[in-house]
C-alpha cells in the first residue's frame, strides 16, 4: 500500500468534468495509464488522446481489443486489464465501483496497489473519501462541484418526454418495447446498452448527438462516463436484476444515472414515466443535491494467490483480508467456473502441478460473454485448457467456429447473440501465446467484430428510428417550409423522404408506418400538400369527360383513382354525387370536386338515357300515352309485358304510334326501347336501380354481344329485365333477339306442333337440345322423338327477309355474325355426311344395302303451345276470357308486311282482342278474316275452331313468295337436285 508519488481523489457529482481534468494531467506527464470501468469508456478516451497526440504513442488494452504501439506513453485500459508498469502517471475512474458486489475486487485492488511514480488520481463519487482516507491516508480530495443544476421534473409520459431525453431501462426487453414505442410517436431514439460493441454505441451515440433522433434509451451503462447531450433523464423502473437477485437501485445508483442530465453550464432534470413510482422527497432532495450515505464497505479478493494445486488456489481466493473495511464480495464468475472445472474427472487428470494450475486460472478468466449456462461455459473452457496443454488452440478448429459466427443476417437477438459469442474469441486472441498466429487471428476476429457491430447499428436503427418522420417533425419543430413533391405516379415526398401517396384527392400515408406515424405524417404532409390540391382540383375542374368512368358499384373514378362514388337522388335518373376529398383539403376543394361529378354523370345520363328523358319530356303526350311513358321511365326503358298487359290493351291506336315515334317497340313479351339495350346504357341502368333500391352490392351488367347467358336462380328475375334478358328455363334470352325468335314462332302451328328450323337456332345460336330447354321455358311443351333420318335435303321453306323488311329491328353486327357462323356450320356438317355417304356406298356394297335395311335414326323436337292451367296466373299475365288456341301466346308488334291472317295449312284464330287490340299492326297492313265475330277463315274453316284430327302433326311452312335464288339454302337445294 506505499505511494510512490502525489495521491489525489478528485471527487464529486457527475457532470463535474473529472475524467477530462484526468486526461489533461496524464498528457502533462510523460507517460500514463488511466482505468476506466467500461469497454466503452475506454475507447471514447482512447479516441481523445489519439487525436491529441496521435496514435503512434496511444496504446488500448481491453479484455478483447489490443492496440499497442511501438513507442508507447500512455495506455488506456479497462480497469481489469490495466498494465502493471512503472508510469508517471496512473488513474483510476468511477472508483466508488470498488463495493460493487461483482467487480468490486478489482477496482479495490487497483485502489491499494497501483501507484503512479510521479501522481495517482483516484475519480469518483463523494461517497467513497471515508474508505479512501482510511485505506490511503496520504490521499488528498479535492471536491468539484456540478457545473449547472439537477432538479427534479416529476413524472412524464413517454409520449410526452421532452426532446433530447434518456430513458433509463434495466432489462433488454424494457429497452426494446420503449425504443419501439418512442419510434411510433417521436420519429426514433439511439439505443445503448452495455452488451454492444464499442463500434455499435459510437454509432448510436453519434446518430443522437448529431441529432438525428431526440431520444435515447439506454441501460445503467448510460452512468459512466458517457458525455451526452443530455437534458433529462427518466426511470422506467426503480429495481433491477444484479445478477443475482432483483434489488432497488441504491440512491448513489440513481444519482450517478441521473447526473448524466445537463451539459457542462446548462442544466438538467429527472423524474420517472412509465410504471415507475414517483420518487419520495427525502431521495429527490438527495439526488438534486448529491447528498448521499458514505460507502461502508468494500468488495476484496486475494490477490496472493497459491497454485500448487486447484485447491489450495481456491482456498486463496476466498481467504480474508482481515480488514474491516476490506470484505469478500459474492462468488465471481472466474471462481465460480474454476470450482466447476475442479469437479470434472478430466481436468482432474490433466492438472499435474502448479504450471497447470496456473494456466487453468488463467482460462478461468476468459468472460462468459455468451451467458447461455455456467456448465455450457465451463465445457468450453475445459476444451480450451486442452488445446492448451498440447501447445495453441488448432487453426482449423477457431476459423471453423469463427465461420459459424461471421453472418450479418437475421434481427437484432440473432447478431446480438453472435456478437457476444466472437468477444470470447477476441478475447482468446488478445492472449499472448495462446494462437500460433496472433496478429492474424486478432485482425480476423476484430473484422468480424466490426461486420457485426455494423450489422447491428443498421438493424438497430431500421427498427427503432424512422428517419422519414424523424425529419419531416424536426422541420416542423423549426418551422421550416415543408417542399413537398407529387410525381407522375402519385407518390409523395417530403423534404426528399417518402411519405405517401395521392390518390385522386385523398393522402395514402406509407403502409409501413404506424397509426402514430401516419398521424404525424399527415401532419407534415397536409401542411406541403395545400398548394398541390389546389393546382390538381382546378386540372380536374376542367378534365374533358373521357379522362372520367363510373364503375359498376357507382364508384367516381378520375383515370385510375377514385374520386368519388354515385348516391340515391331525387330519382332514378337523377343521382347524386359524394366525394372523396380529405377534410385537410377544406370544403373549397370538396365543392369543387362535387360540381365536376355532378356536371358528368348529368351528362352521362342525357347522353345514354337520352330516348327516355326525350319521352320523359314529351308535352305532346297525354291521357293513357302519358301514364305508360311515366311507367317506361319509372323501369328505365324495359318493362316485362306481362305486368302492364291492362295498360297495354287500354292504349288506343294513336298512343301507340305516339310512344313508337319515340322509339318504344310493344314486343310479345317486352315493350322496351332498343337503343337502351346497348351496353352502355345496360350498364348505367343497373348502377341507377341498384342506387335507388339501396343496394349494398350492385349486379353487374352480362358481357355486351352475348344472346344467352345461364339463368341463375339467386339472381331476381327484375335484374335480368335490367340487363336486356328474359329468363328462360336454364338460360335467359336477350329481349331484342326474344322478339325476333318470337316473329318466326308466329309463322308456326303453335297447336298442331312445329319443329325447329335453322333461323331460330341461328337467332339463338343454340343447338337443338339447348333450344328445347328454352322454348319450354317460355311456356312450350316440347316432345322428343326419333325417326329415320332423311338423306336428301329438303328445299328450306323460308326465304330470310331482305333486311329492312321483315323486322322493325334490324340485325346487329353481332347477330349477323351469329348467324352467318350458324348457317355456315350448318353446311359444312350437310357437306361432310354427303361425302361420308358417297364414300361409304362406293366402298361397301353391302354396308348400304344393310343401312337400307336398317335407316340412321335421328332425334327431332315438336314444339307446342302448353298454357298453365285455370286457376294458375300464366308467367306472362293473366289469360283473357274467352281467348282460345293461340290467344295463348302473347302478341306484340308485326314485323311490317307480315301478313295478318291464317296459314294454308294451319288455319286459326287471330289473336284475342285482349292482347292485341284493333288497329295494333301498321297503318296498310292486310286484315283477312276479321269480319264479325264467328266470320269464317280461308279455307273455311272457323275462327277459333278445333283441328280436324287431334293427334300431334309436323308442319311444314311453305313460302309465301319466291325464295331469294341467292339464298345459300337454295344455292344448297340446288346441288342436292343435281345429285
Amino acid at each position: 500500500m506505499s505511494s510512490r508519488g502525489r495521491v489525489t481523489a478528485i471527487l464529486g457529482p457527475t457532470n463535474t468534468g473529472k475524467t477530462h481534468h484526468a486526461i489533461e494531467r496524464m498528457l502533462g506527464h510523460r507517460t500514463g495509464v488511466i482505468g476506466l470501468p467500461l469497454r466503452l469508456l475506454a475507447r471514447e478516451v482512447y479516441d481523445r488522446i489519439v487525436k491529441a497526440r496521435g496514435p503512434s504513442v496511444v496504446a488500448l488494452v481491453t479484455g478483447e481489443e489490443r492496440i499497442v504501439p511501438d513507442r508507447v506513453q500512455y495506455w488506456v485500459a479497462t480497469t481489469e486489464a490495466m498494465p502493471e508498469i512503472g508510469a508517471d502517471f496512473v488513474a483510476i475512474d468511477e472508483i466508488q465501483l470498488c463495493a460493487d458486489p461483482g467487480r468490486g475486487h478489482v477496482f479495490t485492488d487497483r485502489l491499494l496497489n497501483m501507484r503512479g511514480l510521479h501522481e495517482t488520481l483516484f475519480l469518483g463519487s463523494d461517497t467513497m473519501r471515508p474508505a479512501i482516507a482510511a485505506l490511503v491516508p496520504e490521499a488528498q480530495f479535492i471536491r468539484r462541484e456540478r457545473f449547472s443544476n439537477l432538479s427534479w421534473a416529476g413524472s412524464k409520459k413517454l409520449s410526452r418526454m421532452p426532446a433530447r431525453s434518456a430513458i433509463v431501462g434495466f432489462s433488454v426487453d424494457d429497452v426494446y418495447a420503449m425504443a419501439e414505442l418512442l419510434r411510433r410517436q417521436k420519429g426514433g431514439c439511439a439505443v445503448v446498452m452495455g452488451a454492444l460493441s464499442p463500434r455499435t454505441r459510437n454509432a448510436q451515440v453519434e446518430m443522437y448527438q448529431n441529432g438525428e433522433v431526440d431520444y435515447l434509451v439506454a441501460t445503467d451503462a448510460i452512468g459512466m462516463g458517457l458525455n451526452l447531450d443530455i437534458r433529462h433523464v427518466a426511470f422506467s423502473a426503480t429495481h433491477k436484476f444484479d445478477g443475482r437477485r432483483v434489488r432497488p437501485l441504491f440512491p448513489h445508483e440513481m444519482g450517478q444515472i441521473a447526473g448524466r442530465a445537463g451539459r457542462h453550464t446548462e442544466s438538467g432534470t429527472f423524474g420517472v414515466t412509465g410504471e415507475a413510482q414517483i420518487l419520495d422527497e427525502g431521495l429527490i432532495d438527495a439526488l438534486e443535491n448529491h447528498r448521499f450515505a458514505p460507502i461502508q464497505r468494500l468488495t476484496w479478493r486475494n490477490t496472493r494467490l497459491e497454485f500448487g494445486t486447484m485447491d489450495r488456489l481456491v482456498e486463496s481466493l476466498e481467504a480474508g483480508s482481515g480488514h474491516e473495511l476490506l470484505g469478500r464480495g459474492r462468488e465471481a464468475d472466474d471462481l465460480g467456473a474454476l470450482k466447476l472445472l475442479r469437479e470434472m474427472p478430466e481436468i482432474r487428470d490433466r492438472v499435474q502441478g502448479g504450471k497447470d494450475v496456473r494456466l487453468l486460472w488463467d482460462i478461468c478468466r476468459v468472460p462468459d460473454f455468451r451467458g447461455i449456462s455456467h456448465m455450457e461455459h465451463a465445457t468450453l473452457l475445459a476444451r480450451l485448457f486442452g488445446f492448451l496443454q498440447d501447445g495453441h488452440i488448432p487453426a482449423d478448429w477457431l476459423d471453423r467456429a469463427i465461420k459459424r459466427i461471421d453472418k450479418t443476417q437475421g434481427d437484432i437477438d440473432a447478431i446480438s447473440k453472435r456478437l457476444a459469442f466472437i468477444r470470447t474469441w477476441t478475447y482468446v486472441a488478445q492472449r499472448t501465446g495462446w494462437v500460433a498466429d496472433e496478429k492474424h487471428w486478432r485482425g480476423e476476429t476484430r473484422a468480424v467484430e466490426d461486420r457485426l457491430s455494423d450489422a447491428l447499428h443498421a438493424a438497430l436503427t431500421q427498427r427503432f428510428v424512422d428517419r422519414r418522420t424523424s425529419v419531416l417533425l424536426r422541420r416542423l419543430k423549426q418551422k421550416e417550409s415543408l417542399v413537398a413533391e407529387v410525381n407522375d405516379k402519385g407518390e409523395v415526398t417530403v423534404e426528399g423522404e417518402f411519405a405517401g401517396r395521392l390518390e385522386g384527392f385523398r393522402f395514402r400515408p406509407d403502409q409501413t408506418a404506424t397509426a402514430d406515424e401516419a398521424r404525424m405524417l399527415n401532419r407534415a404532409s397536409y401542411e406541403a400538400l395545400k398548394p398541390e390540391f389546389h393546382l390538381r382540383a382546378d386540372r380536374f375542374y376542367n378534365a374533358p369527360d373521357t379522362e372520367m368512368d363510373y364503375t359498376e358499384q357507382g364508384g367516381l373514378m378520375w383515370g385510375s383513382h377514385a374520386v368519388g362514388k354515385l348516391v340515391k337522388g331525387s330519382d332514378p335518373l337523377h343521382p347524386g354525387v359524394e366525394v372523396f376529398v380529405d377534410e385537410e383539403a377544406g370544403p373549397e376543394i370538396a365543392d369543387k370536386v362535387r360540381r365536376r361529378l355532378q356536371h358528368f354523370i348529368d351528362r352521362k345520363v342525357a347522353a345514354l338515357f337520352e330516348p327516355l328523358l326525350t319521352l320523359q319530356k314529351d308535352e305532346a303526350l297525354t291521357g293513357l300515352a302519358r301514364g305508360f311513358a311515366f311507367r317506361l321511365v319509372e323501369a328505365l326503358g324495359v318493362l316485362p309485358r306481362d305486368g302492364v298487359a291492362n295498360e297495354v290493351k287500354e292504349l288506343d291506336q294513336e298512343s301507340r304510334g305516339a310512344l313508337r315515334k319515340h322509339g318504344v317497340r310493344f314486343g310479345q313479351f317486352t315493350i322496351f326501347m332498343p337503343a337502351l339495350l346497348k351496353p352502355a346504357p345496360t350498364r348505367l341502368r343497373l348502377v341507377l336501380w341498384s342506387l335507388a333500391q339501396g343496394l349494398d352490392e350492385f349486379p353487374e351488367s352480362p358481357p355486351p354481344g352475348l344472346v344467352t347467358i345461364p339463368h341463375l336462380d339467386e339472381v331476381p328475375d327484375q335484374v335480368y329485365t335490367l340487363s336486356g334478358y328474359r329468363p328462360a328455363g336454364e338460360r335467359a334470352i336477350r329481349i331484342d333477339m326474344l322478339e325476333r325468335l318470337a316473329d318466326l314462332l308466329r309463322a308456326q302451328d303453335t297447336r298442331g306442333g312445329f319443329e325447329a328450323n335453322p333461323d331460330m337456332l341461328s337467332i339463338t345460336g343454340m343447338t337443338l337440345e339447348q333450344f328445347s330447354g328454352l322454348m319450354q321455358g317460355l311456356g312450350y311443351a316440347a316432345e322428343k322423338s326419333e325417326r329415320a333420318k332423311v338423306k336428301a335435303v329438303e328445299v328450306p321453306v323460308v326465304a330470310p327477309a331482305p333486311e329492312g323488311e321483315g323486322s322493325v329491328a334490324p340485325m346487329t353486327e353481332e347477330e349477323s355474325v351469329l348467324a352467318a357462323e350458324t348457317r355456315a356450320k350448318w353446311e359444312a356438317e350437310q357437306a361432310e355426311k354427303r361425302a361420308a355417304e358417297a364414300a361409304d356406298a362406293e366402298a361397301a356394297p353391302e354396308a348400304e344395302a344393310a343401312e337400307a335395311a336398317a335407316p340412321e335414326m335421328e332425334v327431332f323436337y315438336t314444339f307446342k303451345w302448353a298454357p298453365r292451367p285455370r286457376g294458375n296466373r300464366h308467367p306472362r299475365g293473366d289469360r283473357p276470357q274467352g281467348d282460345r288456341g293461340q290467344a295463348d301466346r302473347p302478341q306484340g308488334d308485326r314485323p311490317q308486311g307480315e301478313r295478318r291472317g291464317p296459314r294454308r295449312d294451319a288455319p286459326v284464330k287471330d289473336a284475342a282482342p285482349g292482347d292485341r287490340p284493333r288497329g295494333d299492326a301498321p297503318q296498310g297492313e292486310r286484315r283477312r278474316g276479321q269480319g264479325k265475330p264467328g266470320g269464317k277463315f280461308e279455307g273455311g274453316k272457323k275462327g277459333g275452331g278445333k283441328p280436324s284430327h287431334n293427334a300431334p302433326k309436323t308442319f311444314t311452312s311453305r313460302p309465301e313468295k319466291k325464295a331469294d335464288p341467292d339464298s345459300p339454302f337454295a344455292i344448297l337445294a340446288a346441288l342436292k337436285d343435281k345429285t
